[in-house]
């Protein structure tokens, strides 16, 4: 698969919705929620105003001139908030472009960026079930916390 990564200009942060949604782990068997699930703001605190507050960020991946993925961070008291100082991960890549190492590629790109950064750690939150688990556990992530259903992981930088 031949794919680029760089960073997503501003007018592109408005496909963040997009890949918020795709973003949204469903479990085999489970019907998917409705899009209008992302304007709750438990999931709005992940795009509202992106690109305008201290550790946001955001990096695509692109076939041709079509964006497949987005990684995105930016410090906030999200599902897997550590502290003030940690920025917290969000991933995505479109559904026929998984599997192909794209979303492994985009996560390694934004830990360097954080790093060049100066930023010591990023967090997320990941159900148990989800298939990337494996990946973030694969890339140093490490489980901090956990509840009944997801893991929160730490990357240190």
């Amino acid at each position: 698969m031949n794919y680029g990564i760089r960073k997503m200009k501003e007018s592109e942060y408005g496909l963040l919705a997009d890949f918020l949604y795709d973003a949204i782990f469903v479990p085999e068997g489970t019907e998917a929620p409705l899009r209008e699930i992302i304007s709750r703001p438990e999931l709005q605190v992940y795009i509202a105003d992106f690109g305008r507050h201290r550790g946001d960020h955001c990096l695509g991946a692109y076939v041709s001139d079509e964006i497949v993925g987005a990684v995105w961070v930016r410090i906030m008291n999200d599902y897997g908030h550590i502290d003030d100082d940690t920025p917290s991960f969000a991933i995505s890549v479109h559904k026929e472009y998984r599997g192909q190492g794209i979303g492994t590629a985009l996560m390694r790109a934004m830990l360097e960026l954080l790093k060049e950064e100066g930023f010591k750690q990023v967090s997320l939150a990941v159900q148990k079930e989800n298939y990337a688990l494996k990946m973030y556990k694969g890339l140093g992530f490490e489980t901090v916390n956990e509840n009944e259903e997801e893991y929160i992981m730490v990357c240190r930088l």
